[in-house]
C-alpha cells in the first residue's frame, strides 16, 4: 500500500472525489464524502470515467491564485465555470468534428465531456474571481482576501 503525504503547501488543489481507497474504513469515509459532494452538486457522477482531462497549470502569486487550462478548439459557448460552496468547477464539451470515414486515416485527438473541479482555499475572494478566454487558454484569476496578503513593511 502507497500512503500519499500531504504537503504543507496552501493554495489551490485538485479535487478527486472518485478515488478508490484501499482499506475498508477509507472506503466507507469516500462514500460518504461522495454523497455529500452529490447532494451539493447532482450531476457530477456523469463525467465519471470520461477520458478527456484538459491540462491545467495553478501558480500562486503575492495577490492571487491563477488556473489556467488549455481548451484548444473549443468556443465559449461550449464550456462552463462554476463556484459551489468552495469548489470551482470548469464543465463542458469537445465537439467531435465530421470525419468521412472514408477519409480519416487517423483520429487522436480526444473529443466529448470533460469536467475538472477544484478546491478553492479559504483565504480566496470569490467575489472577484475572474475568467478570460483568449485562443484557447483559459484563465482564471482568483484574488486573496486583503487581509491575507503579505505586507511589506519599510525600514528606515
Amino acid at each position: 500500500m502507497i500512503r500519499r503525504k500531504r504537503s504543507g503547501r496552501k493554495g489551490l488543489r485538485r479535487w478527486a472525489p472518485f478515488m478508490n481507497f484501499s482499506l475498508p474504513q477509507e472506503g466507507m469515509i469516500s462514500g460518504l464524502f461522495n454523497e455529500a459532494v452529490q447532494a451539493i452538486y447532482p450531476n457530477i457522477y456523469e463525467f465519471e470515467g470520461k477520458t478527456w482531462i484538459p491540462a491545467v497549470d495553478i501558480y500562486e502569486t503575492d495577490d492571487s491564485f491563477v488556473l489556467s487550462s488549455d481548451l484548444p478548439g473549443i468556443n465559449k459557448g461550449d464550456f462552463q465555470i462554476e463556484l459551489n460552496e468552495n469548489i470551482l468547477v470548469i464543465k463542458g464539451q469537445r465537439k467531435r468534428e465530421d470525419l468521412s470515414k472514408d477519409n480519416c486515416i487517423r483520429s487522436e485527438r480526444q473529443y466529448g465531456a470533460f469536467l475538472r473541479s477544484f478546491v478553492i482555499p479559504s483565504n480566496a475572494d470569490v467575489d472577484k474571481i475572474k475568467a478570460t478566454y483568449k485562443e484557447g487558454v483559459l484563465q482564471i484569476v482568483i484574488p486573496k482576501k486583503e487581509e491575507v496578503r503579505p505586507k511589506q513593511i519599510k525600514v528606515s
